[in-house]
């Protein structure tokens, strides 16, 4: 093969293209079942508001044309359907074009969801998820061989991935540093799992090799990544190993799996002998493909400087994009650490005067902790945005401008959109008269308490939030 190719990739292609298009699936689904309540004409944060305030050069999307909620909705789950065709082969059993298209098909439509998606969308996983995705439209199918510096820049995206996120910690909270922040971590975290208990209770020498595992991680193994065969691909496994260990402690949406899923394209088959199969003979590139590869090359490298500057940078960023495309993002995560867990209860009451004898009853998140006694429940890959978002707003009321109040008037308006982003509703006869909101500390119980109580969490109130 010509300088272009790299065949023996073909399997960790493979396994990047499926897996993204297996995201792609579960990203379309949460935006299809979730914008009503959150996005829609009548939701907390509309999107026909928005895209008045917003200019197409701002926020590219496609419902800069045209807004519905039927659009919107036609939009998810056309993205879900053909998601889905891919990972099932689509892409391999069309011609190289063709293949094109239905990655940059996929890549439109969401990129239009999340650049309308206002406060619910602003997670790192968006903009990593549209970088891959981007990618993978010239990343070529079966009928192509695979090219080389593009594998190259799936390992430049998961160097910025891993050692943005270390070098936001290494700069920012000082538990990083002393190897203290995971005695904390799995109990403060977003949305605890239901192993998150367990990893809180390791011992203390556990949750220091922890956190400098987390280092080598972040730092060590992504400067591996460039290095020869098979030292890339013990590299890339130390990384998809450490995201695994995320997987079981916490629900971090797709984050995680994504990042498996991009750390799988580093890893060199033929190293696994007579386990595969060997590369099939690939016809030569076409010279357009050539082409439009250097070219996107040349493109990706010039977007890199800003996000490579902004590593080095006193005043890093974490999470943000410097092209309105989210073609080449930065990357970060928990550079600060909670020590104490927050929880806002939103209760309502059916009493008009709600006076000391009024009886408040509790509304219950699908993915927050709640009811002391309720298990967190595992949610990731799957995305609760509202759950997420009343996290944030727990650690300070400027999170929860301006959709907290918004929520609380769709409660009293028992509007169905809203009370589906729910598990329980507990006035299901008719909205009620009055809603409150109260801040309580929460923290794990013991394995005392847990044995005799059957409560994972202990809970006391704080004061009435705002």
């Amino acid at each position: 093969m010509s300088w272009f190719a790299a065949p023996d990739y073909w399997f960790a292609r493979l396994v990047f293209e499926r897996g993204l298009a297996v995201i792609y699936v579960l990203a379309f689904v949460v935006a299809g079942r979730q914008f009503r309540g959150l996005l829609g004409s009548r939701g907390l944060l509309p999107i026909p508001d928005y895209l008045r305030r917003v200019t197409f050069r701002r926020k590219p999307s496609l419902f800069h044309l045209r807004y519905s909620d039927r659009l919107f909705a036609f939009v998810a789950w056309t993205g879900a359907a053909l998601g889905a065709a891919m990972a099932a082969g689509l892409g391999d059993a069309i011609p190289l074009w063709g293949a094109m298209l239905a990655w940059l098909a996929l890549w439109a439509l969401y990129e239009s969801i999340v650049n309308v998606g206002q406060a619910w969308y602003g997670f790192g996983w968006e903009s990593l998820l549209l970088e891959a995705g981007f990618l993978a439209i010239v990343l070529g199918n079966s009928g192509s061989p695979p090219p080389a510096v593009l594998l190259w820049l799936l390992r430049w995206l998961l160097l910025r991935l891993e050692f943005g996120a270390g070098l936001i910690k290494l700069r920012g909270d000082r538990c990083w540093r002393d190897l203290t922040c995971l005695r904390y971590h799995h109990e403060t975290q977003p949305l605890p799992g239901p192993l998150s208990w367990f990893f809180h209770h390791l011992p203390d020498p556990v949750h220091r090799a922890e956190a400098a595992g987390n280092y080598v991680a972040q730092f060590a193994a992504p400067l591996v990544l460039f290095a020869p065969q098979p030292a890339a691909s013990v590299a890339a496994a130390f990384i998809i190993v450490t995201q695994l260990w995320l997987v079981a402690s916490g629900n971090f949406a797709w984050l995680n799996w994504l990042t498996i899923v991009i750390a799988c394209s580093v890893v060199d088959t033929s190293l696994f002998g007579g386990l595969l199969p060997a590369p099939p003979a690939f016809p030569p590139a076409p010279v357009w493909y050539e082409a439009l590869v250097i070219g996107y090359t040349a493109a990706a490298v010039a977007l890199s400087v800003r996000p490579a500057r902004n590593l080095f940078s006193r005043r890093q960023l974490m999470n943000a994009s410097f092209d309105p495309f989210h073609l080449v993002n930065t990357y970060g995560a928990f550079g600060a650490i909670s020590r104490q867990r927050y929880e806002l209860v939103i209760e309502g009451t059916a009493d008009p005067l709600a006076g000391p004898q009024a009886r408040w009853l509790e509304y219950e998140f699908k993915g927050k902790p709640g009811d002391p006694r309720r298990r967190p429940p595992q949610v990731a890959p799957y995305h609760l945005r509202l759950d997420w978002l009343m996290w944030f707003a727990a650690l300070s009321p400027a999170y929860a401008e301006p959709w907290l109040s918004r929520l609380l008037q769709s409660l009293l308006a028992a509007d169905p959109d809203v009370l589906r982003l729910l598990r329980v509703n507990p006035f299901p006869a008719g909205p009620p008269a009055r809603v409150r909101v109260s801040l309580y500390h929460y923290r794990f119980t013991s394995w005392r308490q847990l044995r005799e109580t059957g409560a994972w969490w202990e809970r006391i109130y704080a004061r009435p939030f705002r």
